[in-house]
């Protein structure tokens, strides 16, 4: 069968995605990258505004990064594991160094789900409770565990039963949140923003009253910061917005440096108690390896000494003004512009007017998608190095998609 890449995605990996791909006119085949850019192998340049949903912070192939992870395998690849790796021990003291307070324990595993995974099982084993309190538009992951914490039927539904003892609250309400702990609760899991959800802000003061009602009822706080995390947010994480220390904080697409994939749940010294106890509790062959931990070595160098926090809130703020004034120009297609750093959301009036905004952003060379979770919102989120000509670029682009998507839709919108 001699079929391009395309169609051999079609045929053996998943033709569903296959057609919306072909719908949202991405039906191309990817060639190779660099810094914010991608191109597919038809030599058609695109500014990627997606960032592999937050993985992407450093941009494509950031050379430092890549430096280390060759200095890596040209020194150990993978790690024998009975014997001590070097770089995943000094990873793990440097996310200690530079998480919130009291967050002095690490467990690498290869993913956000499994970082997500190892907080549930840490959770239970911790209070002796089976009982987790996710949120509404809420995304954690789609292994089992993780989908359980991930209230969307359309996931959940095909796999059930699921894991018990989930409750799920509105996110942003901490009266339903106290209703909803009881005695038999381990822990909360929360988003500081959630992405798949819809780029959603909480309310001012949201995650210090999920704190404070945590400490006070005797359950563990677990912040999900698969993909708030490591300067996104505009803070190198997003519960430094209200100067919260969780109980358990789960890391991975942007730790990998946008090289390898690594994922990690840090927590408090107590909470990793059980590997005392029993030290194969739980545990990954590949995860936290040599590879991986010198590429996130190195994504945590560049972030901090290039500041990428700062940047993306200055890079974030003016993108957010185009997008308000565009919004103010298509009020019919536009319902809301929201998000902080260079994380944010376009919400559209019709989720089927979004995926024509994506398509005729592809089509001029910007690359974005939609939340899982919420498919009217497109998310933006570009790698933090971009500069204002890259923000023009992609707001040029949208200025004329929304001009095609209204023309498109003439004589419908009312």
């Amino acid at each position: 069968m001699d079929l391009d890449a395309f169609a051999l995605f079609e045929h053996h990996l998943n033709p569903g995605l296959a057609s919306l791909l072909r719908f949202t006119g991405l039906d191309r085949v990817e060639s190779h990258a660099e810094g914010p850019y991608v191109w597919d192998k038809s030599g058609k340049r695109y500014l990627d505004f997606l960032g592999l949903y937050g993985t992407l912070n450093l941009g494509h192939r950031h050379p430092k990064v890549v430096e280390a992870v060759k200095r890596q395998l040209d020194r150990m690849p993978m790690s024998v594991r009975v014997l001590v790796s070097e770089p995943t021990a000094r990873l793990a003291a440097k996310l200690a160094e530079i998480t919130p307070e009291g967050l002095e324990m690490a467990f690498f595993g290869n993913s956000g789900a499994e970082a997500v995974e190892a907080a549930i099982k840490l959770a239970r084993a911790y209070t002796g409770k089976p009982g987790i309190v996710t949120t509404q538009g809420g995304f954690h992951g789609k292994t089992l565990g993780a989908l359980s914490l991930t209230p969307k039927p359309e996931y959940q539904d095909p796999a059930r039963p699921l894991l018990p003892g989930v409750k799920v609250v509105p996110y942003g309400d901490l009266e339903a949140l106290e209703a909803a702990i009881d005695e038999d609760t381990a822990a909360v899991i929360v988003e500081p923003i959630q992405g798949e959800g819809g780029i959603r802000v909480p309310p001012e003061g949201y995650l210090r009253g999920v704190r404070e009602l945590t400490r006070k009822r005797g359950v563990l706080m677990i912040a999900d910061e698969v993909q708030t995390g490591l300067g996104r947010t505009g803070k190198l994480f997003g519960v430094d917005w209200e100067g919260v220390a969780p109980d358990l904080m789960t890391l991975a697409k942007a730790l990998g440096g946008g090289v390898m994939p690594i994922g990690a749940c840090v927590g408090r010294r107590e909470v990793f108690e059980v590997f005392k106890q029993n030290p194969l509790f739980h545990s990954s062959t590949f995860g936290g390896n040599p590879l991986a931990a010198a590429a996130a070595l190195a994504a945590i160098e560049v972030t901090l000494e290039e500041d990428l926090p700062k940047r993306a809130l200055e890079l974030g703020a003016y993108l957010m003004e185009g997008l308000r004034a565009l919004q103010a120009r298509f009020p019919r297609l536009i319902e809301e512009v929201r998000g902080r750093g260079l994380m944010l959301g376009v919400e559209f009036a019709d989720a089927d007017i979004g995926a024509l905004v994506v398509a005729e952003l592809a089509e001029r060379g910007v690359l974005t998608a939609f939340g899982l979770n919420n498919p009217k919102v497109v998310r933006l989120e570009p790698p933090l190095i971009i500069g204002k000509e890259h923000a023009d670029e992609a707001l040029l682009a949208f200025s004329q998609s929304l001009e095609a998507t209204e023309k498109a839709l003439e004589g419908l919108l009312t």
